[in-house]
């Protein structure tokens, strides 16, 4: 029986770009969408770039699967706004004395208002990321002219 072979270096090679990709990934989205972030305060910038960091983990990861599928991004996207949402602290207290269609009319536009800044960070920072990558596949396609001496 022969011992196990040691994985070609290529590959291992291969593995340490797609680490360093998604790492890359993942910081670009979590600045970008700290970045965002600052003018709505450092409190929600962070919790924004925090976010941010683990979907660009996941986009990256996302993008190798199917690079094609919108849907799912779209859907990443989403989740992940989500999620942020889950952490924020209530918004606008329920008048409870009020009939429900009276709280609803007073609390709605200011919980959608604060979902919506809580959102446009992350949201951002997707559009950043994958208008870079855009932009990266556009350059790398054209036709580079070739010089003479």
């Amino acid at each position: 029986m022969s011992a196990p072979s040691a994985p070609a270096a290529g590959h291992e090679a291969s593995r340490a770009q797609l680490r360093l990709r998604s790492i890359a990934w993942a910081l670009a989205a979590g600045g970008s969408a700290l970045l965002l972030g600052l003018p709505l305060g450092v409190e929600p910038a962070l919790r924004a770039g925090g976010c941010g960091f683990f979907y660009g983990l996941l986009a990256f990861h996302l993008q190798r699967v199917d690079p094609d599928d919108g849907h799912l991004q779209a859907g990443l996207v989403g989740a992940v706004c989500g999620i942020h949402s889950l952490g924020l602290p209530p918004l606008s207290p329920w008048p409870v004395a009020t009939p429900v269609a009276a709280g609803l009319a007073q609390v709605a536009p200011t919980v959608m208002m604060e979902l919506v800044r809580a959102w446009l960070p992350l949201i951002g920072a997707a559009l950043v990321l994958h208008g870079s990558q855009a932009l990266s596949r556009i350059l790398a396609a054209r036709p580079q002219a070739v010089r003479r001496p």
